[in-house]
């Protein structure tokens, strides 16, 4: 499993600087960041580094959006009936000008646009289906990823999720680009039928012979391996890490304006705030907090150095480095050479993270909101609950996929 950088606000020198650094990678880019000219620059700059590729997320997720910068670019229509315009020229205008664009930025494959479902209905499949056989009937050069972008209430509903994989059997691409809206706002969800359904969907998707790349990840979905993904996107600020909709909105605030900086701590699947690694040194217990060898990047070997954490100048620029440094790694890692090994690995990661959290945390070593511990078991349930469901047919089909 590959880890794609989800482009965010102020990620242009990242996705340079890692994918460069890894001798290699995919960003995924986004018109809501950044305007017609620095899509073209960055696209170009990425393209030219060994292994260096590009994809473009039309983020037509709510066509009403107010978005100045994404209401800006060419391919964004100027008005929008919702009946109509699936049935007429403005889709095919829609999908002409997105063309020229992934043209222009050199994108390795062509990801179709994809409305927010709701729910999973007889309206929203007619969209998917007219985006899918007009971007087909018109496409002879690119591979062609249908978007799937489902509310939390969506995903929530197996027999939506069935529906949905049962109309896709009837879609003529080569991939799959899903986002899922977190429940309730959450991070890290505590749902576990949400992150089961999520990887169940994949599955189904896979098991067609799709490229499946699941958008705005966490470290939560490292747990995709079990569907053998090919990839998850992940990027620095949370709204690139889950996927709210409201993002694409004018009036979304910006977490820019909220400051703190986060250490991950892969091995606890946890993140921390530097004054907890304060008292992890007090405590004697910091050096359990390191990253292992083959995740270190070498962005935050000064917080390891014997001084106090929180004396040592550690900017967000190498915290989100290493994170996203670590979760390549992890991802890497993840997919096994058979069900029954990706499954063994998934466990190993839980019960490690478990075991280190249950020494820390008695220290008073706690991530707050972004402490797994609550989450493991979340996991747990939803990887048992995946065997159930896809265990057979992937233990046949492993080595095919």
């Amino acid at each position: 499993m590959q880890l794609h950088l989800q482009f965010g606000y102020g990620m242009m020198e990242h996705c340079r600087s890692l994918i460069s650094l890894w001798k290699g990678g995919t960003a995924i880019l986004s018109p809501r960041d950044l305007d017609d000219e620095q899509l073209e620059r960055l696209a170009g700059s990425i393209n030219a580094l060994p292994g260096g590729e590009c994809l473009l997320d039309p983020q037509f997720y709510l066509p009403h959006a107010d978005h100045e910068r994404l209401c800006s670019h060419e391919y964004w229509p100027q008005e929008y009936e919702t009946g109509a315009f699936f049935q007429g020229p403005a889709l095919t205008k829609l999908l002409r000008k997105l063309r020229e664009l992934n043209v222009r930025l050199g994108c390795r494959a062509f990801i179709l646009p994809g409305l927010l479902a709701a729910s999973v209905d007889d309206d929203w499949l007619a969209i998917q289906r007219a985006i899918i056989e007009e971007g087909q009937a018109k496409e002879k050069h690119f591979s062609l990823i249908a978007t799937i972008a489902l509310s939390a209430e969506a995903v929530k509903d197996e027999e939506q999720i069935a529906l949905l994989l049962e109309a896709a059997e009837q879609w003529s691409v080569q991939g799959y680009y899903i986002v899922c809206e977190h429940p309730n706002g959450q991070y890290l969800v505590t749902e576990p039928n949400w992150v089961a359904n999520v990887i169940d969907l994949a599955a189904g998707l896979r098991l067609r012979g799709a490229e499946v790349v699941l958008g705005y990840c966490n470290h939560q979905m490292l747990i995709a391996a079990l569907a053998k993904v090919n990839a998850i996107a992940s990027g620095t600020w949370m709204n690139v890490r889950s996927f709210p909709p409201d993002k694409f909105k004018a009036p979304y605030e910006e977490e820019i304006k909220q400051r703190a900086t986060w250490y991950y701590c892969a091995q606890a699947l946890s993140e921390y705030k530097i004054p907890f690694l304060d008292i992890a040194r007090r405590q004697k217990v910091l050096s359990l907090m390191a990253p292992p060898a083959d995740l270190d990047g070498g962005f935050v070997a000064a917080l390891f150095s014997g001084v106090q954490p929180s004396s040592i100048p550690f900017s967000e620029q190498a915290a989100f480095r290493h994170y996203l440094h670590c979760l390549r790694g992890q991802c890497a890692s993840a997919t096994g050479t058979s069900f029954d090994a990706t499954v063994a690995n998934q466990e190993q990661l839980l019960n490690d993270a478990e075991g280190l959290l249950q020494r820390l945390a008695p220290s008073g070593i706690r991530g707050q909101l972004r402490d797994f511990g609550e989450i493991i078991d979340v996991n747990r349930a939803a990887l048992e609950l995946f065997k159930t469901l896809r265990g057979a047919v992937l233990r046949r089909r492993w080595s095919t996929l």
